[in-house]
């Protein structure tokens, strides 16, 4: 009789496996444009550091991500069974988020000598806020992204049972930590594998280490450029996706104007934030100084 439940319990155990193996795959697929997009943005976020600094960058940014989502796999259980109509407003507030970082990148391309001269005077102490702020960047778009693809797994197993709700979202949360930031340590490292190789007696071997020599510095240049359309693209997505007007527009459009609908009303958003952004900051700054000043007097 004991082994018989015992046996009973194993089977279980296997059908559960199962049935949460499956649900992670149907929410992996799901999700997959959403995680190509979280590499590339992070990829670029940590590029541009020194090669000295490239993996403790990498691993500070996986550390903040694995925070992330011991924050976000909770919240989105909580949020599912007590307060499920904010999710929809905190994903529109996090792509708009995403737009006007996108729409700074584009803006700060206008402004580079100004950036430049700005690196030049501040010296080691501004490298050192550099890193600072790159991985505080990083880890923030991992937040935004994670939230939408955390919300897009929960509602693949949305009519499960909650023990399978938290296995499903667990799984998902592993995966995509440890996948995308292994694969981000690999791609700032490819040039000291390409060095590496160079190195090498055999020619064959040699050949293809001076090629991704070569091919590497285009390659952080080509994910600095899909990272920055990849703000919008998310960004824009997530705010069309939360509003049905905006939503019932990109329904209609056939591949690939739907997303370039997306990446256009991303385009947008970011500029209309940072618009408002740019004119609260002065107002903020205006009654700052004139509090100092009657201070003064």
């Amino acid at each position: 009789m004991a082994g018989s439940s015992l046996l009973t319990l194993i089977d279980d155990i296997a059908t559960l496996l199962d049935d949460v193996s499956v649900m992670t795959k149907v929410a992996v697929k799901k999700t997959s444009g959403v995680l190509g997009d979280d590499l590339a943005l992070n990829a670029e976020q940590v590029s541009g550091v020194d090669a000295s600094r490239e993996i403790p960058v990498v691993l500070k940014v996986a550390w903040g991500s694995a925070i992330n989502k011991l924050i976000l796999v909770p919240l989105a259980l909580a949020l599912s069974v007590f307060a499920s109509f904010l999710i929809k407003p905190l994903l529109v507030i996090g792509g708009l988020f995403l737009c006007f970082e996108g729409f700074e990148k584009v803006f700060e391309k206008f402004q580079e000598k100004v950036l430049k001269k700005s690196k030049h005077e501040s010296g080691v102490r501004h490298e050192v806020m550099s890193e600072a702020d790159k991985i505080k960047g990083a880890i923030r778009t991992d937040f935004i992204l994670s939230a939408e693809i955390i919300v897009i797994t929960l509602g693949t197993v949305a009519d499960q049972p909650f023990a399978k709700q938290i296995m499903v979202l667990t799984a998902i949360a592993f995966l995509m930590t440890v996948g995308v930031y292994g694969l981000v340590a690999g791609i700032v490292k490819l040039d000291d594998l390409g060095l590496y190789m160079a190195r090498s007696a055999r020619s064959g071997v040699r050949f293809a280490g001076q090629k991704i020599l070569i091919l590497a510095p285009y390659l952080m240049k080509a994910l600095g450029v899909v990272g920055t359309i990849a703000m919008f693209l998310v960004g824009g997505g997530l705010i069309s996706h939360s509003i049905p007007a905006l939503h019932h527009v990109e329904e209609g459009l056939q591949a690939p104007w739907n997303s370039i609908y997306g990446g256009v009303l991303g385009l947008v958003c970011g500029g209309i934030v940072a618009v408002l952004v740019h004119f609260a900051s002065k107002i903020f700054k205006r009654k700052s100084f004139s509090k100092n000043s009657e201070t003064n007097q």
